[in-house]
């Protein structure tokens, strides 16, 4: 019951006090005007008879408006500091820690950290030097000064973590990643290229196997057909006059005769070996 009275009465005071600042301002803003009009001969002055004792004041309207617009001016001036003085109030009223805020609080502080904005070396002096930074922070004004000692605290604990991962440590080891990056793309682009080389080395090397193969079976079958064909101009030849066979004994030797080779008979030893030899032992090696 107590409770929802306070805040009943909290209530009531919450909107007096926007009744009342709304009513200054509109006051001081519609005296102000409606004097300068006066003045300037666009309205007229307030008349009022006014005696003091037996003695008449004369123009005691025109006194007492710009008295009463003196005082609500004068008021006006008044309001920005009672504007905050209610926001004050206000989030007094509202006040309770969350872990939000303390992170907020706490990510700024870590932050600047990093960036190597704090350089006091003892507790005392690290951690004030903390909530210093924390209380001028654009975007932490609206926090309570507890909030900002918890986060500052807890800024000093993790100032190691901070030194370890700083803004510049981080940014060198991200240059040094990306420098390796660089120079795994250009191995990949070498390795590519050099596997291409390989790849049509290879398919060459495979083209001229398979050509040596044909030159090869071609030999072979043509020795084959030499080996058919040679016993029969054999025998052909021993049935042919005496007189020739001297003469294709060496075209069947490979032997070319010419006015350079002619020898004595007596320096004639044996007949080269014949040319289905040759043949065979030229496809051997």
């Amino acid at each position: 019951m107590m409770t929802q009275m306070r805040a009943t009465a909290l209530l009531i005071q919450y909107l007096m006090q926007r009744v009342s600042f709304l009513l200054i301002l509109s006051l001081g803003l519609g005296l102000g005007a409606y004097s300068a009009a006066a003045a300037l001969g666009y309205a007229d002055w307030l008349t009022m008879p006014l005696t003091f004792g037996d003695q008449v004041v004369p123009q005691a309207g025109i006194y007492i408006q710009l008295g009463l617009t003196a005082l609500a001016l004068g008021l006006m001036f008044f309001l920005p500091s009672n504007a905050r003085i209610m926001t004050l109030e206000n989030s007094h009223r509202r006040f309770h820690m969350t872990m939000r805020d303390v992170a907020r609080a706490y990510a700024a502080s870590h932050r600047a950290d990093r960036e190597g904005v704090f350089t006091m070396s003892s507790e005392f002096d690290s951690v004030r030097e903390r909530i210093a930074f924390l209380r001028d922070h654009p975007d932490l004004g609206d926090l309570e000064p507890s909030v900002l000692e918890v986060a500052a605290q807890m800024s000093h604990v993790s100032h190691e973590l901070a030194e370890v991962y700083s803004d510049s440590k981080v940014q060198r080891a991200r240059d040094f990643l990306t420098a390796r990056q660089q120079e795994i793309e250009d191995f990949n682009i070498r390795l590519e290229e050099a596997q291409r080389v390989a790849t049509e080395i290879h398919n060459w090397h495979m083209r001229v196997e398979i050509e040596e193969d044909v030159a090869e079976a071609q030999l072979t079958r043509l020795c084959e057909q030499l080996e058919a064909i040679l016993p029969e101009i054999n025998v052909s030849q021993q049935q042919e006059p005496p007189q020739n066979v001297a003469t294709l004994s060496n075209v069947q030797s490979g032997w070319v005769t010419g006015p350079d080779h002619y020898e004595d008979d007596e320096h004639e030893t044996a007949h080269p070996e014949p040319v289905v030899a040759m043949l065979a032992r030229r496809a051997a090696e």
